[in-house]
């Protein structure tokens, strides 16, 4: 039985079968980003939004593993970064947004959100077929875990202006690359459509 392609965002973004991830909205994120006045209205007005229709609201946050059980390889990559997650004070990764009780805070240790969580598997189990992304950082998470949603047959919508990064460049790049592939809009369009 061939399933019923989605053309008309009003149709991809319906609130029945579509959750809203907000990505790493933690302190340490949020202190460093190029707009971030901008940014925590928009965020806030798209969650506020999810929650009205009834959506379901999951936050993501970065929960470094011990040294000992990372990879070289992210070790290399993690080296890479403006600061060190394991010099970080605790409260830095507490999040800047918070989630109301039956929202879910899913720890991960990667950026995608499909990696070491049961996001898909609660996906799945509550009829999700949609996914709006927004959050911090634009080129690494929101970019990683948008892609990996589509090639696991999720529809994806990027909140282009609730999504942000401290490097304004990469996170314009980004959204250009992220343009070709899924819908990307402005936070004001999304909540239109739902």
């Amino acid at each position: 039985m061939e399933r019923k392609v989605y053309t008309e965002i009003k149709e991809i973004i319906k609130p029945e079968h579509t959750a809203l991830i907000v990505w790493d909205v933690q302190k340490m994120l949020v202190n460093n980003i190029y707009n971030k006045e901008e940014f925590l209205k928009n965020i806030n007005e798209l969650i506020e939004a999810a929650r009205n229709k009834g959506m379901p609201v999951f936050f993501t946050k970065i929960t470094p593993l011990p040294k000992e059980f990372e990879s070289p390889a992210r070790k290399y990559s993690s080296g890479k970064m403006k600061f060190n997650l394991s010099q970080l004070p605790k409260e830095m990764f507490d999040l800047a947004i918070e989630p109301k009780e039956n929202e879910i805070t899913l720890n991960k240790n990667t950026a995608s959100i499909f990696v070491g969580t049961n996001f898909d598997l609660m996906c799945r189990n509550a009829g999700i077929e949609t996914i709006i992304i927004g959050g911090i950082a634009t080129e690494i998470g929101v970019e990683s875990t948008a892609r990996d949603a589509v090639n696991r047959g999720f529809y994806v919508a990027v909140a282009s202006d609730s999504s942000s990064s401290s490097d304004k460049e990469a996170h314009e790049r980004s959204l250009q690359n992220m343009k070709k592939l899924f819908d990307v809009l402005s936070t004001e369009d999304i909540i239109k459509a739902l």
